[in-house]
């Protein structure tokens, strides 16, 4: 049987990340809600300056691009986001209470990432890891092309 997801948008994904977060022991802190809030408005992968800029402009203040990151970091880590490796930038997850590996389809024309969750390619990978005598922590696949609007152009 399948798995299903239930996609979270608006307040509803602020409350399953926050709700995640304090399940894993960590703080909901209003900096990291800030950053959260900006990192799901953004319709495509966005890098933590692109965030930082974001949350200096909702705060009226300055806020640091090394803040952001570990920030960052601390919500890759909760399954909070997901960091596309290839751009160096961020998306938020928006199923944060279901952890799987995913695979991202990077439009190289728009910038737009599309993340799949399949585990039976992650699984196949994650396998072939373990046959060549390496532990696996988390495979990353990304697969670059041009999205459907786009096209073939």
């Amino acid at each position: 049987m399948e798995h299903v997801h239930h996609s979270h948008q608006g307040a509803d994904l602020a409350e399953a990340a926050q709700a995640t977060m304090t399940k894993s022991g960590e703080q909901w802190t209003p900096m990291r809600a800030a950053v959260f809030d900006a990192l799901a408005s953004f319709d495509k992968p966005a890098s933590a300056y692109d965030i930082a800029e974001k949350v200096s402009e909702n705060q009226g203040r300055r806020v640091a691009a090394n803040s952001v990151y570990r920030i960052l970091d601390l919500f890759v880590g909760a399954n909070l986001a997901r960091r596309v490796e290839s751009a160096n930038a961020y998306v938020a997850n928006d199923h944060p209470d279901c952890l799987h590996d995913c695979i991202f389809l990077i439009c190289d024309t728009c910038g737009q990432a599309t993340h799949l969750d399949d585990d039976k390619v992650t699984g196949g990978v994650r396998d072939a890891a373990k046959r060549a005598g390496f532990a696996p922590a988390r495979p990353v696949i990304e697969v670059h092309g041009r999205c459907e609007d786009c096209g073939d152009a």
